[in-house]
């Protein structure tokens, strides 16, 4: 219609290998844990004697917004050990976030299923290997049959409590982080081509030119959007990761 032709969703989502078995949804990943890398690592070689500055300032906002923000919140004091773990999860979510608006890369990693799997079920190990780890084979007792629930319930809450924590857990963890970016990469393409196609419309029909910068408008607007999003996605996971980590601390269902 109007010589308007949107591309197939997969070429929105997919591109050719820049090499075998590598595309650019890999590249994004590796440059988002080298830069990571980098910033804490030339963090650590300045001088501790000497006020923080620079990178170093950066990082140590970093930490204390992981603690104050996260840890603190969730797990509280004796969770602080956990401080690494739940930073360089945020940094590397964040930073495979922010591409969906860069020129050139322009799509967020997260929004294709293997990282955000893979994460989740990264997270899910760590959970459920601390709480084997803290509470021995009794974690699973707490896991399945929370305190405080009568006898004739437990085989249908040690049920529900399996299913939620095996399967439930990790796959709302991949799918909350994966369908919010993919939904804000496909509003951006979308309103990216119409832009191009009204503003480069045959001049037979030029009254189309004015109509662009409605598409524009809103392509500006949900870019801007796209930033808090990224950020919002990955403090909600990292904080997640901390309700479950802190549960298997503290015993599934106890107060802590």
């Amino acid at each position: 219609m109007l010589g308007l032709e949107f591309p197939p969703i997969n070429a929105i989502l997919r591109w050719k290998d820049i090499f075998p078995t590598f595309n650019k949804i890999g590249l994004i990943a590796v440059l988002a844990a080298l830069i990571g890398l980098t910033i804490f690592y030339l963090a650590s070689r300045q001088d501790n004697s000497k006020a923080p500055r620079g990178v170093r300032n950066f990082a140590e906002s970093i930490i204390e917004f992981i603690q104050n923000g996260v840890i603190m919140q969730t797990i509280g004091k004796q969770g602080l050990g956990w401080t690494p773990f739940l930073m360089s999860l945020f940094i590397f979510i964040y930073l495979t976030n922010l591409p969906g608006i860069i020129p050139i890369l322009q799509m967020p990693a997260t929004a294709r299923l293997a990282i955000p799997l893979a994460l989740s079920l990264l997270v899910w190990v760590t959970f459920i290997g601390t709480g084997i780890k803290h509470q021995g084979i009794g974690y699973f007792a707490h896991l399945l049959w929370p305190p405080g629930i009568p006898v004739f319930l437990k085989p249908l809450v040690g049920l529900i409590e399996f299913i939620s924590t095996i399967f439930v857990t990790p796959f709302s963890l991949t799918v909350r982080l994966m369908a919010n970016l993919m939904a804000g990469h496909i509003l951006l393409v979308t309103f990216g081509l119409l832009s191009e196609a009204l503003f480069f419309a045959e001049t037979s029909r030029a009254f189309l030119v004015p109509m662009g910068i409605l598409p524009l408008i809103m392509l500006i607007g949900v870019t801007a959007f796209e930033v808090l999003v990224g950020f919002l996605q990955a403090y909600i996971f990292t904080i997640l990761a901390a309700v479950y980590i802190s549960n298997s601390l503290a015993g599934h269902g106890e107060e802590h």
